[in-house]
């Protein structure tokens, strides 16, 4: 496999990763209103600040969110790139399984009908 496609299937992975999980998943709902401190972003949680903090580092990890450089307590911010990149995977895929779905439809109306019989004429 080509390097690039490598590198590129490592960040959706990533992307994907983080995505799964519905607390993350709050979270950047929450960052899409604005940037936010993590003191901000933990209290609508019940769990403890270092929690939260752990799911950030996810999402940073995956490049989903930023911090402004050189302020280790300053506020996050969405980062769209990732989310343009899964979007276009998944775009890709949907066609080809909304195609797909498509043919076994037409495939499973068509088994459902019987040949007519041939009558022979004698």
């Amino acid at each position: 496999m080509r390097s690039g496609v490598q590198v590129a299937e490592d960040e959706l992975s990533r992307t994907l990763a983080a995505l799964a999980d519905p607390t993350r998943r709050s979270i950047l709902e929450q960052l899409s209103l604005g940037p936010a401190s993590v003191r901000e972003l933990a209290k609508p949680y019940a769990m403890s600040q270092p929690a939260i903090s752990k799911h950030i580092k996810v999402l940073e990890g995956a490049g989903l969110v930023v911090q402004e450089p050189g302020n280790r307590l300053g506020p996050r911010r969405l980062e769209l790139g990732p989310f343009a990149k899964a979007a276009e995977w998944l775009d890709v895929y949907s066609r080809i399984w909304a195609a797909r779905l498509a043919h076994f439809g037409r495939a499973k109306k068509g088994a459902g009908k019987r040949p007519r019989a041939h009558r022979s004429r004698v």
